[in-house]
């Protein structure tokens, strides 16, 4: 990897930006790229650096770092002279065994097999208020590779233990991180105005909130009294987290993180019989 490519990575893990990075492993005949060849895509895939080839290779190998870019799997791309996927009996655009095929529709009629690695920035959670729950939750979230930012006033932060940010109040940070949850903790103090900071976030995986659904239904009818789109807060999770029959803070903490996780890892996990029959070779 060049220097100017080594860089621009570095900068976009700064930034926290996700991004794909696609390497040439493997070319025969002749191809515009060698093996070693790399490409930094970004989230709109668009190429910011690098370089893996002309169009023989790129709508390709742009669609898998889309794709990779929202499940989080890396894939490998296999670009084929059309005779060579009829002799393995594969189309163009089909996946076998973990390799998706492409057809190579340029004079060359090489071949070249492309790593697409997503390099996404750990999940960040947000949490609004410095209850039991909140403190609770923020632990176990930095335990569990999330990112925590904690918003609480100022006298209150000192209960968190070591978040990685902190915000004086129940607002916003001034920027927001890409893949966000969260949860309003406030316990009462300052439910209102958590709540409302919560609603400007639209592109959050997940916002909840730790409370009764009395107290949730009487603060979604004064959110939407005051103009906040009734559907949005009905999106909100209340309460917070799986039903596990959680009676104390870090119980209810734990319910709210696996409900996270679950969100965070949906479609991530093969299911069971998929991968029996990828096992076996049917």
């Amino acid at each position: 990897m060049t220097r100017d490519l080594l860089d621009l990575v570095a900068d976009k893990k700064a930034r926290c930006e996700p991004f794909a990075l696609a390497t040439v492993v493997r070319t025969v005949s002749v191809t515009d790229a060698k093996a070693g060849a790399k490409a930094v895509i970004a989230l709109d895939g668009t190429i910011t650096g690098g370089w893996i080839g002309g169009g023989c290779a790129r709508a390709a190998v742009l669609k898998a770092a889309r794709l990779a870019l929202q499940d989080g799997q890396s894939r490998l791309v296999s670009i084929q002279p059309g005779d060579l996927l009829a002799a393995q009996g594969v189309a163009a655009g089909e996946e076998r065994d973990g390799v998706t095929f492409a057809k190579n529709m340029c004079p060359s009629q090489g071949t070249m097999d492309i790593f697409v690695e997503p390099v996404l920035p750990r999940p960040s959670l947000l949490v609004l208020g410095a209850s039991p729950v909140a403190t609770a939750l923020a632990d176990l979230a930095g335990r569990m590779g999330f990112s925590v930012i904690a918003a609480a006033a100022r006298d209150d932060l000192q209960r968190f233990s070591a978040p990685d940010a902190t915000v004086e109040g129940l607002r916003l940070p001034d920027s927001l991180p890409h893949d966000l949850y969260i949860v309003v903790s406030t316990q009462g103090a300052g439910d209102y105005a958590a709540l409302t900071a919560a609603m400007q976030v639209e592109e959050a995986r997940y916002i909840a909130f730790v409370g009764s659904r009395r107290k949730a239904a009487a603060l979604r009818k004064d959110l939407a009294e005051a103009g906040i789109d009734l559907g949005r807060l009905k999106a909100v999770k209340a309460p917070a987290g799986l039903d596990i029959g959680a009676i104390t803070s870090d119980e209810i903490a734990l319910s709210i993180m696996t409900e996270m996780i679950q969100i965070r890892r949906r479609g991530q996990r093969m299911p069971a019989d998929e991968a029996a029959q990828r096992q076996a070779g049917t």
